[in-house]
């Protein structure tokens, strides 16, 4: 059980971790015409771009302890699927974004049924 989920979570960082490296290094322009992209826009796109690589590292951090990074892990979860909530709000403002961001919005909309999973993870490991 603690075993799996430390699996999923390692395998999972790694999408913010290569969208956040590509979209840190490429900037807006990755997927606008880059005559559209001002300073303003690439600026915040890539600070944010960063903040999505740097969840890499966090969930790397979580991962040898999940058992006991209960508060930390739920945060975690909680800030992605508020992002998630923040594409639906795009979409429905802008319309339905290419399908690879349609599959982004979808698992940062599930990934609260990982909460569950460590809190039994938790309770196993007190249970010892």
């Amino acid at each position: 059980m603690r075993r799996g989920l430390q699996i999923v979570l390692a395998i999972l960082s790694l999408i913010p971790l290569w969208f956040g490296i590509l979209n840190t290094t490429g900037g807006a322009a990755r997927f606008l015409d880059p005559d559209l992209v001002n300073a303003a826009l690439d600026s915040q796109f890539r600070f944010q771009s960063a903040w999505y690589l740097a969840l890499a590292p966090i969930i790397w951090w979580v991962i040898p302890q999940v058992e006991k990074q209960t508060m930390l892990f739920r945060i975690i979860v909680a800030l992605i699927f508020i992002g998630g909530l923040g594409r639906v709000w795009a979409a429905t403002i802008h319309g339905m974004p290419p399908s690879t961001m349609i599959g982004g919005m979808m698992l940062e909309l599930i990934v609260p049924v990982l909460i569950p999973w460590q809190a039994r993870v938790a309770r196993d490991a007190q249970a010892v």
